[in-house]
């Protein structure tokens, strides 16, 4: 299983990857003070998509068809309104919520909850299941996720970051020799917190798992 300390030694491949997430972090941090409640609409989803699935975003497009704004509206906004002091169960409602839309998964439904709520969730897929337990899987149920975020929270809480950006798992990651200064690039960055607030925390820009 990977350690935290292999995680701030390890430099991302794909910045620019890297760089749409915290752009669309930034607009959600942004939105969520003129939308409040906070909801989504269906270009924001459509972004987070191409985002999340890459070369896969096309597989799905005529059953999503049927996400139309006001239903994405809705969906989101009772996804994101639930707040409950079990945050386990908050979890398990609000994926459940999100997989109520056509085409959205529990690996989908996690980069929404990840992009918006970047201090508590992370995106899951197969290449980060695969770095955290060391064995391959391609589907994953809401169970699974709980299982993986509870280990990605656990790393952020020893590295000191959030836990979006110990856990972008989309990313393809290559190992780098420790250097003089492992601290890597400090940079301000918006985050939402659990009440749809934005604010400014420093995080690690370039080294992420």
């Amino acid at each position: 299983m990977i350690t935290a300390d292999q995680i701030r030694h390890t430099v991302i491949s794909d910045a620019e990857d890297l760089k749409k997430a915290e752009e669309l972090k930034r607009r959600f941090a942004g939105l969520s003070v003129e939308r409040r409640p906070f909801f989504l609409k269906k270009d924001d989803l459509e972004e987070i998509l191409k985002w999340k699935l890459r070369g896969q975003f096309g597989r799905q497009r005529a059953l999503r068809k049927g996400n139309t704004d006001e239903i994405i509206h809705d969906v989101t906004l009772l996804a994101f309104s639930i707040e409950l002091s079990d945050e386990e169960y908050e979890l398990e409602i609000r994926l459940a919520i999100l997989c109520s839309l056509r085409g959205v998964g529990v690996p989908v439904a996690s980069a929404v909850l990840a992009l918006v709520f970047p201090e508590q969730y992370a995106v899951i897929d197969f290449r980060g299941w695969r770095r955290v337990f060391e064995e391959d899987k391609r589907t994953f149920s809401i169970g699974d996720y709980r299982r993986y975020l509870a280990e990605i929270r656990g790393l952020a809480a020893k590295l000191g970051w959030p836990v979006q950006q110990v856990g972008p798992s989309h990313l393809e990651l290559r190992q780098t020799a420790r250097s003089a200064d492992p601290r890597g690039t400090e940079i301000a960055q918006p985050l939402v917190n659990r009440r749809g607030c934005s604010r400014t925390a420093s995080a690690i820009d370039l080294i992420v798992l």
